[in-house]
């Protein structure tokens, strides 16, 4: 008779536990007994770990233990610290840490020297730890949707840096380390607080996709006009009257663009002077032999 009873009782638990709440997989496996490092994908290129959308509020300790893992992504979870441990992933080539709580990241961020594409957009961020450029072989680095109002100095190190985002910050300037970034080929700085673009942006030699849609801009420089390798400038949103002459330098931009996604010159939604909004709907060639034409008669 107690035997029976325990087997019904031993039934109604499995059913209750079979209707309750899944378990996130890496509990899962825990609970089961297994080891952390199952939960390690075997890739052609990379050993990677994905936790997203664990509902995770803080990382689980085991971790820190997988030294193998390569790509790790945490995206989308209440992440609102990740703990110096991060440090010992030093074999970590592409890290996603998007979408959390995050309100700084752990300076131990340095040791990471394999590191070559970082995401932290959609965080809470006010600033950058100094020793995320020690990261020399960084190439992406996303800081899209905090807060953040300045880049520390350092950053002039990160000499391999090609794709930079920082749109929805609160950026009032383009932080001078941006200029001595020479590989950059991509620089989002939509949505923020810019006034200006200095004059230093020519030294940005290598840059094809510039993008300052939504700010306070006033003028484009005159020395954005030798950047020969520009083929999307997207200036939309903003408070530009006049255009510089020199403009018809940029000979790969290659029509006026509307849609977001083209490439092109976007300079859509802004209070150009007369003759200006005409001569844009007539297309890039009409707007450059304006341009020319003015350039040669002043």
């Amino acid at each position: 008779m107690g035997t029976e009873h325990s087997k019904n009782e031993e039934r109604r638990s499995m059913v209750f536990l079979r209707k309750g709440p899944k378990l996130p997989a890496w509990e899962d496996a825990l609970l089961a007994g297994r080891e952390p490092k199952s939960l390690l994908k075997r890739g052609l290129r990379y050993v990677s770990l994905s936790l997203i959308m664990k509902g995770m509020t803080s990382t689980p300790d085991f971790l820190w233990g997988l030294h193998e893992v390569q790509k790790l992504n945490l995206s989308h979870n209440q992440l609102v610290v990740i703990p110096p441990s991060l440090g010992k992933l030093d074999r970590l080539v592409v890290l996603n840490l998007g979408g959390n709580c995050l309100k700084c990241l752990p300076k131990e961020i340095g040791l990471l020297r394999n590191l070559k594409v970082l995401f932290v957009n959609m965080n809470c961020l006010k600033e950058v730890p100094a020793e995320l450029s020690l990261c020399r072989k960084l190439e992406v680095l996303s800081l899209s949707h905090n807060c953040i109002s300045q880049l520390p100095l350092s950053f002039t190190d990160l000499t391999s840096l090609r794709k930079l985002n920082l749109s929805n910050n609160r950026f009032v300037q383009i932080p001078l380390c941006i200029f001595a970034l020479r590989s950059l080929d991509f620089l989002h700085l939509g949505s923020n607080k810019l006034e200006n673009i200095a004059e230093s942006i020519q030294y940005l030699v290598n840059l094809q996709i510039l993008i300052v849609e939504n700010n306070n801009i006033r003028s484009l420089p005159r020395s954005l006009c030798y950047i020969s390798t520009l083929e999307l400038l997207n200036a939309d949103y903003n408070a530009i009257q006049t255009l510089p002459d020199d403009l018809y330098l940029l000979r790969r931009l290659r029509r006026i663009a509307w849609n977001p996604m083209d490439k092109g010159l976007h300079i859509a939604h802004n209070p150009l002077s007369r003759p200006l909004p005409e001569v844009v709907e007539g297309g890039l060639d009409v707007l450059f032999n304006y341009l020319r034409d003015k350039k040669e008669h002043n």
